[in-house]
């Protein structure tokens, strides 16, 4: 049968198995939006490319499916490029589609023309630009297959206008061959048994456990391995959720704004079992200074990240979740052989060392029972209004700080925000995304900064348009909070371009706007009034404007470059600190 180019794109993505796409027409494109009226998905037209490639990832993130986005040539595909970095940063699997002018201008500066596969190529996992009507297939399918498989991430395939506009003869296969990429999925049987042994003999080990396990889908695996052994979980901020807050073993999160008892746990413990995660800077402090006592076994699927920034004892490359399986399958084994006393390591005081930091270093803050409204108190009452069964959705700054602290995340996929690239912006579109993905009977909160919020609320005209009830949470201080706050520590409170004004714009009026309800409360006395109103709506967007003290700051805070021993708790630690240094 001989279709388009066009139609070939339209047959691709339906033999995939996609379920909806997000994106914006243009000129180069235009050839493929012609059939997608009677393509079998959903499209979903946003206000700025950047919202495309957020919502494919919020949809990522809550599906595990790949996210799929389309937009034109030149200044729509640049505008992909942030996502695709805080993508691959971030290990989500996006799929680009871009139009391109045609191939006979390519290299003439041709009207909306831009390299788009030489831009991305350093913040795509794979990205190809394709030459004829017959490679469509193969270039939108291997690529699809390279996000998800292996370490996942954003690719790009960018499709000349005249590539679109060609007929030829239409052919499908659903096999992929990609002789130049096998991924390992299984660890090594040595180092599996390497691994048991160290953790039988450590007396304080701990799980770092990072954002590679929430990719991998392997929170049953994790917990099992966890629960068996008695082993300590710290989850990074990209892992949240993937073992349950509300375990007994759960410690918590570490890194620069980590909880305290989750920061000393990796600094006091003897044996890291890091499983996908990365050793990133906000996570170790001062990398030489980090864990100084451990000895570390590394299970990642991206042989790349073995040993890259921490040397390794025991080196894993695999699939976290395979690698759990095959660590809990040798377990089993030597239960039913010798019984599994000398494979568990004896971990009960090291755990009641931990649970009294728990106890003794909890989060602070001081709330006035009437008047100013602390952002902590409304993160945590938007918690307790929406509860367990909600997924959140995070811009980045001090409300991304608190939302990940203060939040019991209890499974993968629940915690969503930009860890990685710490993208501002990122809540609004992502937590549409996410919607899509869940469906209507997940609510979907995006907890956002007044700063972010502003630079993508245009997508709520998306969600309007395409009947997405999301909750938007602006936790409004008026400030560039978190900017603010290094300002206050670090520049002697020299406060510079950081002043946010609450009422520009008036969020109450943006929410008349747009044609949603809109809810502010001014003071703790409103909160939970303002709070159950925009829960008793299910179908449609609710904007909520909650004003909060600008003057409240992040801790437990390990300052930049520092070490994670400095771990401070409180504001007044910290000018403590600063006037015994300057006695």
């Amino acid at each position: 049968m001989e279709i388009t180019g066009a139609e070939a794109v339209m047959r691709s993505l339906e033999a995939l198995g996609v379920d909806t796409v997000f994106g914006y027409p243009g000129g180069a494109i235009l050839p493929a939006y012609d059939p997608m009226i009677e393509a079998d998905f959903t499209h979903v037209l946003v206000r700025h490319e950047q919202g495309a490639i957020h919502m494919a990832e919020g949809y990522a993130h809550a599906t595990g499916k790949v996210g799929v986005c389309i937009v034109t040539s030149g200044p729509a595909a640049t505008n992909l490029v942030t996502g695709l970095a805080d993508a691959n940063m971030d290990s989500i699997p996006v799929l680009a589609i871009t139009g391109q002018v045609a191939t006979t201008a390519i290299g003439s500066d041709a009207f909306q023309e831009a390299d788009v596969t030489g831009i991305t190529a350093p913040i795509t996992k794979h990205n190809e630009l394709v030459h004829t009507p017959e490679r469509i297939a193969g270039a939108i399918k291997e690529a699809y297959h390279v996000a998800r498989t292996g370490r996942p991430g954003p690719v790009l395939v960018d499709l000349p206008k005249d590539i679109l506009n060609a007929r030829f003869e239409w052919a499908w296969d659903d096999a992929v061959d990609l002789p130049g990429y096998r991924p390992t999925v299984r660890g090594h049987g040595r180092m599996i048994r390497e691994a048991l042994e160290l953790i039988a003999a450590a007396e304080r080990p701990v799980i770092y456990a990072g954002g590679g396990l929430v990719r991998a889908k392997a929170a049953d695996e994790l917990y099992e391995f966890a629960t068996r052994l008695q082993l300590p979980v710290v989850t990074t901020l990209m892992g949240r959720g993937i073992f349950p807050d509300t375990h007994e073993l759960a410690i918590g999160m570490p890194g620069m704004h980590g909880h305290y008892a989750a920061v000393r746990a990796l600094q006091e413990a003897d044996l890291l079992v890091t499983l996908g995660a990365r050793f990133d800077d906000r996570v170790t402090g001062k990398l030489d200074a980090f864990a100084p006592l451990a000895r570390v076994v590394q299970v990642d699927v991206d042989p790349a990240e073995i040993g890259k920034n921490r040397e390794v004892d025991v080196p894993i490359v695999g699939d976290v979740r395979v690698v759990l399986e095959q660590l809990n399958g040798v377990l089993n084994d030597k239960a039913d052989r010798d019984g599994l006393d000398r494979f568990l390591p004896d971990t009960a005081a090291w755990r009641k060392h931990l649970a009294e930091m728990q106890v003794e270093h909890p989060l602070r803050v001081e709330q006035p029972e009437t008047g100013v409204l602390k952002p902590q108190t409304a993160i945590r009452a938007i918690h307790e209004t929406w509860g367990d069964e909600a997924v959140y959705v995070s811009g980045v700054g001090q409300h991304q700080m608190w939302a990940a602290q203060i939040i019991p995340y209890t499974r993968g996929g629940q915690w969503i925000n930009s860890g990685g690239l710490g993208t501002m912006g990122f809540a609004v579109p992502a937590a549409i995304g996410a919607k899509v993905g869940v469906g209507r009977d997940v609510p979907v909160v995006a907890i956002d900064g007044d700063g972010c919020f502003q630079m993508t609320f245009q997508e709520i005209a998306a969600a309007v348009q395409h009947d997405i009830p999301v909750i938007f949470c602006v936790i409004n201080n008026g400030y560039l909070g978190m900017v603010r706050q290094w300002q206050h520590l670090f520049y002697e409170d020299r406060l510079s371009q950081v002043a946010l004004p609450q009422d520009c714009p008036d969020l109450m009026k943006l929410a008349d706007a747009y044609g949603i309800p809109g809810f502010r409360a001014m003071s703790i006395d409103e909160l939970d009034t303002v709070l159950e109103k925009a829960k008793a709506i299910t179908d449609q967007p609710v904007l909520l404007d909650l004003r909060v003290d600008p003057d409240e700051m992040v801790f437990p805070m390990v300052p930049s470059g520092a070490s994670n021993d400095d771990l401070l708790e409180s504001v007044e630690e910290w000018h403590a600190r600063v006037a015994a240094q300057n006695a």
